[in-house]
């Protein structure tokens, strides 16, 4: 039975000893979250901004208001207020440039003197026209 006896320490060559596998999920991780905070920074932000931009004081917004709400039997207030507020719609076209031109000729008449008289229908046409075209 000498030749049964046999060890159990066979030496096994294809057996690989343990070595380290890098392992990149944790960074994986930190990367996605980065990412995620990021664009959630920056929704927050474009909100923030078109929150910011229509809560804004827009000076075109408040002359309109100005010359909607005027009381036009004032004649000479209004003349004046027309003249001054509609000046910032001029360069919106071609077209409102010619026709504050002529409101304001229209208008002259009814500044510069002590008493003025009230608008005739030519001028109410012309100043009504002019609210019409005027827009934000």
């Amino acid at each position: 039975m000498q030749g049964q006896d046999k060890s159990f320490d066979i030496p096994l060559h294809d057996i690989k000893p343990i070595i380290d596998i890098p392992e990149y999920s944790f960074y994986y991780l930190l990367a996605a979250s980065l990412f995620a905070l990021m664009i959630v920074l920056g929704v927050i932000y474009l909100i923030y901004k078109w929150i910011k931009a229509r809560n804004a004081f827009n000076i075109r917004r408040e002359n309109i208001k100005i010359i909607n709400s005027l009381d036009l039997s004032d004649t000479k207030h209004t003349a004046y207020i027309i003249t001054s507020l509609g000046l910032i719609f001029k360069d919106d076209s071609p077209r409102h440039t010619e026709m504050y031109n002529n409101l304001v000729q229209r208008l002259e008449p009814y500044k510069y003197k002590k008493e003025v008289e009230k608008f005739d229908r030519e001028v109410l046409g012309f100043i009504e026209l002019y609210k019409g075209m005027i827009d934000v």
